[in-house]
């Protein structure tokens, strides 16, 4: 991999630094394509001077979109969005740049590209996200054969947005819903696996077309999920079980604010299990041994508990 020119598109976000490190270890020239090159300077410490460079990108213009195709070797694509806002849509941002994208790095004869889906994406996904992503991933096969689709669960780790999310929730709120009685069935994968797995890819041909799901190695349901931030917050809440419907009305509500914590979207993807499909290539396939998440969680979210991490009370 050495002095290969890989770009990490959305490279700054939670997962995107995971790789870039990885990539910067095995010695190859990065550049992280992003929207905002300033949010992304923290990422050039990876690597050697000049290894690492973040370089601007709008993945809703193609004119920026043939740029990146003609200057890089490989392509890693990790761009997502959770909600749609009025200059990014999830048709944009999802389906139209990896179908523009994918024709012109076959175009411009990059060697591999990379695609960081979600698991349950698929074109029949009654989530306007999960739909999406699954559409894009079919626009991207379509002009370019050869990509490589992982699609992982709920991500963990130091600064994800799910786990670290609820625990600064109970700090406010003495009630934790369990939206359709907490049984929908989770596989939290840990972020740096995932970069791994990817990273592994890059260079193994026996891996090009191929779609992986991505899980840990433990199925939970949302309700024992919310049971281990309790624990590892050392907090007692309430657990309540209540209808979807209850879940809708306030995700309507949450919707109207900037950065909505939950929407009606999510609220529909909610009510579908997002574990590994028993027969699907999986995490094991790329020389990954998942870690579980009583092993990570608890170094990162004790920081949650009462008290900072030495609290111990479990009485708040």
């Amino acid at each position: 991999m050495k002095q290969e020119r890989i770009t990490v598109i959305g490279g700054s976000g939670f997962l995107g630094r995971y790789i870039v490190e990885l990539l910067a270890d095995q010695g190859a020239v990065v550049k992280v394509a992003v929207r905002d090159i300033e949010k992304a300077k923290f990422l050039k410490p990876l690597g050697q001077v000049g290894q690492v460079t973040p370089i601007p990108l709008n993945v809703c213009d193609e004119t920026s979109l043939q740029k990146i195709a003609q200057g890089t070797d490989k392509i890693i694509y990790l761009v997502g969005i959770l909600y749609e806002k009025r200059n990014q849509t999830f048709k944009k941002v999802h389906i139209d740049a990896l179908e523009i994208l994918g024709e012109l790095s076959r175009k411009e004869g990059v060697k591999r590209f990379s695609l960081v889906s979600a698991l349950g994406a698929n074109v029949e996904a009654k989530s306007k996200y999960l739909s999406s992503k699954g559409e894009g991933e079919l626009k991207l096969i379509q002009n370019y054969p050869e990509a490589t689709i992982f699609k992982p669960s709920l991500l963990f780790g130091a600064e994800d947005k799910f786990f670290n999310l609820f625990a600064s929730l109970l700090r406010i709120t003495p009630i934790l819903p369990l939206y359709g009685g907490g049984r929908t069935l989770f596989q939290p994968v840990y972020v740096g696996d995932v970069a791994r797995a990817v990273v592994n890819s890059i260079d193994e041909k026996s891996t090009y077309g191929n779609t992986y799901e991505l899980g840990g190695p433990t199925i939970y349901t949302y309700a024992e999920l919310m049971e281990t931030i309790l624990h590892y917050t050392n907090r007692n809440r309430l657990l309540l079980p209540v209808p979807f419907k209850v879940g809708d009305f306030q995700a309507a509500l949450t919707e109207l604010l900037p950065k909505p914590i939950l929407t009606k979207d999510q609220m529909i993807s909610l009510r579908f299990n997002n574990v590994v499909h028993e027969d699907a290539l999986n995490i094991k396939n790329l020389g990954v041994e998942p870690t579980s998440l009583e092993t990570i969680l608890p170094t990162y979210i004790k920081r949650h508990r009462r008290g900072g991490r030495l609290g111990r009370s479990s009485e708040a």
